[in-house]
Order: structure tokens, then sequence, then C-alpha cells
């Protein structure tokens, strides 16, 4: 997927408006997700988000993403955003982000996921290291709301 950075899409530093950003990954991961199962996909979580380095505007930017892992009714899914310079060609890192999606019937429902085929060394480490991430985005999901009860709706600060 490519796009340019716009005014509209920049932050008050001329740059990208991260939120944008994550916009473009959410749409991104979300194709390589229901290309793999085919069939509807939504977003459960976004892990590792990591901004690496700012895109200035009138710069394009290129998103590569790929599911990495599928389990029973969920795909971890990896994306890289590449930042270049249209004028000089030059290129950079600048955004990477691991999403999880579930795949879900017309009323919501949770529903299996084709397994993913892996065919290289590289491809089954990839695996084994999201399957290492699951586990620990599930334990942390049961405790880790504390602080949640900190923030009150309509307060200000």
């Amino acid at each position: 997927m490519t796009q340019m950075i716009l005014p509209s899409d920049a932050n008050a530093v001329n740059t990208a408006f991260g939120g944008k950003v994550m916009e473009w990954i959410d749409i991104c991961c979300a194709v390589a997700a229901q290309r793999h199962c085919r069939q509807v996909v939504v977003t459960a979580s976004m892990d590792d988000l990591h901004f690496h380095a700012p895109i200035k505007v009138g710069w394009t930017v290129t998103l590569h993403s790929r599911v990495i892992a599928t389990f029973r009714t969920s795909m971890e899914v990896g994306v890289t955003v590449t930042a270049e310079n249209p004028l000089t060609g030059e290129k950079h890192m600048a955004t990477s982000a691991l999403l999880t999606f579930v795949a879900v019937s017309a009323n919501g429902q949770r529903i299996p996921v084709p397994p993913l085929k892996l065919e290289t060394d590289a491809e089954r480490e990839a695996f084994r290291e999201a399957e290492q991430r699951r586990k620990e985005r599930l334990a942390r999901k049961q405790t880790s709301l504390a602080w949640q009860k900190v923030i009150r709706p309509g307060a200000a600060g």
C-alpha cells in the first residue's frame, strides 16, 4: 500500500500524524488478514507499534504487511512502513507494528481461520515467536487493567 503525506496528514511539526499512520497500518494489515482467511476480520489488538523516524510532508510511504502466524480464530500480522523522499529517493524504516485480527461471521461470532503454510526456517521462527507473544498478550490481558481505573471520563488533565 502506498500513500503520500499531505498537509492534512501532518502534525504541528509538519511530519506525519501518528494516528494517520496507524489508520493506514490497520487497513494494510486487515487486507493481508482477510486475503489469508477469505473472511471478514476485525482488529483485536495492536502491539509493538514503534515510530522509528519521522515522515515529512510530501514524502511517500510504502506499507508492507504479512500474516506471521495463525491460531484457531486469530492471526498475527506484521507491518513495516518505509518512508521515501521522492526528490532524492532516500528511504528509511519509519514505523513497524504487530496486529492481531480475528475472523468473524456475519453475526459477529469468531470463526476458524486456515493454517498458515510455513515454508522456510525464517517463517517457522517467526511463527514460534508469534506463539510466545500470543501467550504473553493473553496473560497481560487478564492482569493489566488497573490503569483503566485511574482514567475518569470527563476529568480534565
